[in-house]
């Protein structure tokens, strides 16, 4: 394997999935200086030092090599115990996330981009909605399956991968999210599509407000206030999107939103 050494804006992770051998995996993907994509999977976030847990619009420099099992053009797997943490964007430095984010253009026509990810593998992709419709959920299974925990345990049991000699009973998976949020949009040519979220920040603002009100009914209004009524109506919405290993290359869409961009309106007319 070839390892490259490369400086990348994180600008995606994905709410934790579990994993059999890894118990918890979180796709986290970004951008090179250039605005190249790379996806950088697997990686355990929540085991990582305190050192090494990065947020979005973190520079990080990490060793990786491009992933011989997964077709996707910008998937790499990443020697996750030695991420560097760089610089951290301010909350409110639109203009260099923007150099970064738009330098290498952007999708408008969903057709057109499924087309172009057939023919060339590419897998991620900033999309502009045309319009945004909704924002919506459904409910979902509220516990992971006894067989896959069971699995779980027996694997964390046997390779007790990153416990370092700690105690590893102390790490709890991730709660699963009881409901599936999606949006509804339109694209350039007019074509209506409903696509699931996994944006990490969904799922966390979700457990938040759920805690915070006692309630799942106001936390559900509050994260359509937050990702409709503010970044979809207020905002220049723009979508990460990118393809799931398991449907990329044959589904009728493959792609998933997996991170927002939300550019405020002033900055994004005095970019073109």
């Amino acid at each position: 394997m070839d390892f490259i050494t490369k400086k990348i804006l994180i600008l995606v992770k994905t709410y934790p999935s579990i994993s059999k051998k890894y118990t918890e995996l979180v796709c986290t993907a970004g951008m090179d200086e250039e605005g190249n994509w790379y996806r950088l999977y697997p990686i355990p976030f929540r085991k990582l030092n305190d050192e090494q847990q990065y947020p979005k619009y973190r520079w990080i420099e990490a060793r990786m090599y491009k992933s011989n099992d997964d077709p996707r053009l910008e998937s790499y797997k990443v020697d996750f115990e030695k991420i560097k943490l760089l610089e951290q964007m301010k909350s409110d430095d639109w203009g260099r996330k923007s150099n970064i984010v738009l330098k290498q253009g952007i999708y408008n026509d969903l057709s057109k981009l499924i087309e172009e990810s057939n023919l060339t593998n590419m897998s991620l992709a900033v999309f502009k909605p045309t319009k945004i419709i909704d924002f919506i959920w459904e409910k979902d299974d509220r516990e992971y399956s006894k067989e896959r925990l069971a699995a779980i345990e027996a694997e964390r049991k046997q390779l007790d991968l990153f416990s370092n000699g700690e105690d590893d009973d102390v790490f709890k998976i991730v709660d699963k999210l009881p409901y599936k949020f999606s949006y509804v949009f339109e694209d350039i040519k007019g074509r209506q599509s409903t696509l699931m979220i996994e944006d990490w920040e969904v799922g966390a603002a979700f457990w938040n407000w759920k805690n915070y009100y006692k309630s799942e009914e106001i936390a559900l209004q509050k994260i359509k206030e937050k990702f409709f009524d503010n970044f979809a109506k207020k905002k220049d919405l723009y979508f990460f999107l990118g393809t799931t290993r398991q449907y990329h290359g044959w589904a009728k869409n493959p792609f998933i939103i997996i991170g927002h961009f939300p550019l405020p309106k002033v900055m994004q007319n005095s970019l073109f």
